[in-house]
């Protein structure tokens, strides 16, 4: 009998206030996005959400990151998956031309 992974991975949903805070950073500060091209998971804790160790954040890796605007368009809709059991189960969450796409299908 296999063994089922929960949703997520075992992974913990993003609390809201460090979803607002990712997305925000996203939204607007160059820097930080350059962050979180190069190391996802420096830029997640940097913003304050737990990684379990041995935990791999390659859900939050892109080939090209959303631009701003597009991150800040699609806020809400990043921040409730984010906060969801299902945060890790989506590796196009932030890249670029298909984050209403992909999430609307959730």
């Amino acid at each position: 009998m296999a063994i089922r992974k929960p949703p997520g991975g075992g992974h913990t949903p993003f609390d809201p206030a460090v979803a607002d805070k990712l997305l925000e950073l996203l939204s607007t500060d160059n820097e930080f996005r350059d962050l979180f091209e190069k190391d996802p998971e420096a830029a997640v804790r940097k913003v304050g959400h737990e990684i379990p160790e041995g935990a791999a954040m390659a859900c939050m890796s892109t080939v090209q990151i959303a631009p701003k605007e597009e991150i800040a368009q699609a806020r809400a809709m990043i921040k409730d998956f984010l906060t969801s059991a299902a945060a890790y189960n989506n590796p196009h969450c932030f890249e670029a031309g298909r984050i209403v796409s992909t999430l609307e299908k959730k």
